[in-house]
């Protein structure tokens, strides 16, 4: 195991009615004009936007809006955003709504206080020393940004998708979880929010650091409550407890503790956004396509964390670890295949994806070499790419 810091300012408010409670604590860490940001209808016809408006004027917190922040959000609702705030001398943002809101909610308050372009922060020109604080109402369990330091943000000129890393400035400093929110949703946001969840821990799981037996254990029981938990949501969409203990993993596995001590991959991840960026295709779903296609690639090369994985996630007793792997692997899209997600690039919708492209971008966005469990160059993303169709 490495040495670590692990810090997690977030103050969670969790159960039935949390929403209530935006009001008292934005006032609790000294918001007095917040700018309150939200997704597409949903806010607005479940009530919940309704419900936090009047949380904030019952604690005589003015509130500016800014809707309409779209799935894989982009830069220019952020300009908007950080205008607004400076316009109307806002010192506090609160997020209502899943990973594409609280991303925008982070990156204007990361631009407010900055007096370059904040995209800066995304390319890596500057690092991110300040922010205004940032508060949540979460309604889709999936992204994990509710407790974490990170924001993707895509730059639409260029169809640039970014994820920028903080330890602590962009933490929100509150997150209220109510799993009643969550019950409208789609099937396949649903899906698509538990392949990211998934996908989160395994990034962090997937290390070539040795020794890291308690954390192995956390994220393989976390995975392991995700897979019995989902198909109890797909089949009861109303299932609360179902619903609790989902949008609870969606925060642990993003939060930090399951990457303390080790060195974590993101490999998927970036090979990922390029599909998103480029296609416009839901996160979760494209990430159900890839990280497959990334273990099978590393089921040839190193297999023995592939296949420890399979052992202890999904129950597979091969003694051979290469051949373990693989069977895991079929296990693991047999999962995302019953909870109706695709995992080729086919059944995302991407019949002919435009490899050679998308490798390009990749490097260039992210450099010659990416990843933690092994080092991959772009003959290897090509690969991966490829094991995808």
């Amino acid at each position: 195991m490495k040495n670590f810091t692990y810090c997690t300012p977030t103050r969670y408010v969790f159960g039935a009615g949390a929403e209530n409670e935006a009001g008292k604590e934005a006032a609790a860490i000294g918001v007095k004009r917040v700018l309150t940001v939200y997704g597409g209808g949903s806010a607005v016809r479940s009530g919940v936007l309704d419900r936090v408006r009047a949380s904030l004027a019952a604690a005589g917190i003015e509130s500016i809006e800014l809707g309409g922040i779209e799935p894989n959000p982009l830069d220019g609702p952020v300009r908007e955003g950080i205008e607004l705030c400076r316009s109307n001398n806002i010192d506090g943002i609160l997020a209502v709504g899943g990973g594409s809101v609280i991303d925008t909610a982070k990156a204007i308050a990361l631009g407010v206080p900055y007096s370059g372009d904040f995209w800066d922060f995304y390319s890596g020109k500057s690092i991110p020393a300040e922010a205004l604080p940032v508060g949540v109402v979460l309604t889709i369990p999936a992204a994990g940004s509710e407790g974490s330091g990170n924001s993707v943000i895509t730059l639409a000129k260029d169809k640039i998708k970014i994820s920028l890393r903080t330890d602590y400035v962009l933490r929100p400093k509150f997150a209220l979880l109510n799993p009643e929110l969550t019950y409208t949703l789609p099937p396949y946001q649903t899906a698509s929010g538990i392949a990211d969840m998934m996908a989160h821990i395994m990034e962090r799981y997937f290390t070539p650091t040795p020794d890291v037996e308690i954390t192995d254990r956390v994220s393989e029981g976390i995975l392991k409550a995700i897979i019995g938990e989902a198909r109890k949501v797909m089949e009861n969409p109303e299932d609360y407890q179902a619903r609790a203990n989902i949008m609870w993993s969606g925060t642990l596995a993003h939060n930090g503790i399951c990457g303390t001590g080790r060195r974590e991959d993101w490999a998927s991840h970036a090979i990922e956004h390029e599909i998103s960026a480029m296609y416009n295709v839901t996160h979760g779903a494209g990430l159900a396509v890839i990280f497959p296609a990334w273990m099978t690639f590393m089921a040839q090369r190193a297999p023995g964390k592939i296949a420890q994985f399979a052992r202890r996630v999904f129950d597979v007793s091969n003694p051979d670890d290469s051949a373990a792997a693989l069977e895991g692997i079929q296990c693991l899209k047999a999962f995302f295949g019953s909870i109706g997600l695709p995992v080729t690039f086919a059944e995302l919708g991407v019949p002919q994806p435009d490899i050679d492209e998308m490798v390009r971008r990749l490097h260039i966005n992210k450099g010659e070499a990416i990843g933690g469990y092994l080092t991959l160059r772009a003959e290897d993303t090509a690969e991966i790419y490829r094991l995808a169709l």
